[in-house]
């Protein structure tokens, strides 16, 4: 049986220092995909762009900057509350997310207890398929 850890939740599209536009998200995960997150943005009515990325990389740039390429994360405070920046880049282009640190964790928390950090491979029976491999006899 696979566990689904799924959130709403609203993001910040951030357009410059002083502005920003309200984007809804859905945070989700799979144990049957148990390396990573996924991340839908709901951009208008009908349209949703989605993102995959390793959860191992959401779980550290809650603590840290972390990341490069088309995926960095890192925490800031905005005031009184933490944040966290997801910067998204793409060859259609590039964006910078805002969402609540706490909400985020929260949710993340709920990921770790359905599959921890550790024993993912657990979770693809990666090993029950080479037991099976190596049991049949060799066809020649």
């Amino acid at each position: 049986m696979h566990t689904v850890v799924e959130r709403e939740l609203d993001m910040e599209l951030v357009l410059s220092p002083e502005r920003s536009i309200p984007v809804p998200a859905r945070l989700s995960y799979r144990s049957d995909d148990p390396y990573a997150v996924h991340f839908t943005f709901h951009v208008g009515s009908e349209l949703s762009v989605n993102w995959t990325f390793a959860r191992e990389l959401l779980v550290e740039g809650i603590l840290r900057p972390c990341g490069h390429g088309d995926v960095r994360v890192r925490p800031v405070k905005a005031g009184r509350r933490g944040v966290i920046l997801i910067a998204l880049s793409s060859p259609g282009g590039d964006a910078l997310l805002e969402a609540s640190a706490a909400e985020v964790s929260d949710w993340l928390e709920l990921t770790l207890r359905a599959v921890p950090e550790g024993s993912e491979g657990e979770r693809l029976g990666i090993e029950d398929g080479l037991v099976e491999l190596f049991r049949r006899p060799c066809q020649g």
